[in-house]
């Protein structure tokens, strides 16, 4: 301890004495704080070296976490992209299915107005056709009446020609026949009688056409075949007629039918 003590006295004595010494001992003290600074830098540059090296580490984390950032951002909006183009066709689809019900909804009015057109004439037609019912009941109420009248007419010139037939037979040849209609299975005559070997067959009509005198001769035949206990004697074909056509009196003149009214004679073959 009292050798240290020596030791700095010797060594103040110096640096107040020795201007050498005292300009070493400054350099040396200058030059040792320099190194010293140096030394502290050189631990805090390597501090900040290892600090930027961290730092450039983070930064290039952030930066690769930023790329990854931005991918997923740009695979977002891809994705909205994709899910926009979606809704847009979504959309074009709505618009078309909204067209279509339009034109649906078009096309079911035109076809309700066809129907109602279709009941409107339905029931134009049902009233036309009511109107007709109505009509065919008059018809058929003036139809019945018309045949009630020809019915009525048709037997009073059925019995008006047996009468007036039977009265000329008497005039003419002296005999008096019977007459009255003859109803077989398969024909029908208005006028039949059979007497004193003379035999009388006609037809009595209101209007007379060739047709009359031609359904009496086939009738004529088929009871000379099928029936022939049923002609006998002289045969007399008569057609009474309250109107004989030109074609009826014809044919019965090339036929040998008497053809006659209440009046008088159409034709009278001579018999």
């Amino acid at each position: 301890m009292v050798r240290l003590s020596a030791l700095k006295r010797e060594f103040l004595e110096l640096l107040e004495k020795d201007v050498e010494f005292r300009y070493a001992v400054a350099g040396y003290l200058g030059f040792s704080e320099i190194l010293k600074r140096l030394d502290f830098h050189s631990e805090q540059l390597v501090r900040l070296r290892d600090e930027q090296l961290k730092i450039w580490n983070e930064i290039k984390g952030i930066k690769d976490e930023q790329l990854k950032i931005w991918n997923e951002i740009k695979g977002i909006k891809d994705e909205q992209l994709k899910i926009w183009n979606e809704i847009k066709g979504i959309k074009d689809e709505q618009l078309k299915i909204r067209d279509e019900q339009v034109r649906l909804r078009d096309e079911q009015v035109k076809i309700w107005n066809e129907i109602k057109g279709i009941k409107d004439e339905q029931l134009r037609l049902r009233e036309d056709f009511n109107r007709m019912l109505e009509v065919i009941g008059r018809m058929d109420l003036r139809l019945s009446r018309v045949e009630r009248t020809l019915e009525k007419l048709t037997v009073d010139v059925e019995d008006e020609a047996r009468s007036i037939i039977r009265w000329r037979v008497r005039v003419e040849f002296g005999v008096d026949v019977e007459l009255a209609p003859l109803i077989l299975p398969d024909l029908e005559l208005d006028i039949y009688g059979v007497s004193d070997g003379l035999c009388v067959v006609g037809e009595a009509t209101v209007r007379g056409g060739v047709g009359v005198l031609r359904g009496l001769l086939e009738k004529v035949e088929r009871l000379k075949v099928k029936y022939p206990d049923r002609v006998r004697g002289r045969l007399i074909t008569v057609v009474y007629a309250s109107l004989a056509l030109p074609e009826l009196v014809e044919a019965a003149r090339e036929s040998g039918v008497w053809v006659l009214k209440a009046t008088g004679d159409y034709y009278k073959p001579a018999i």
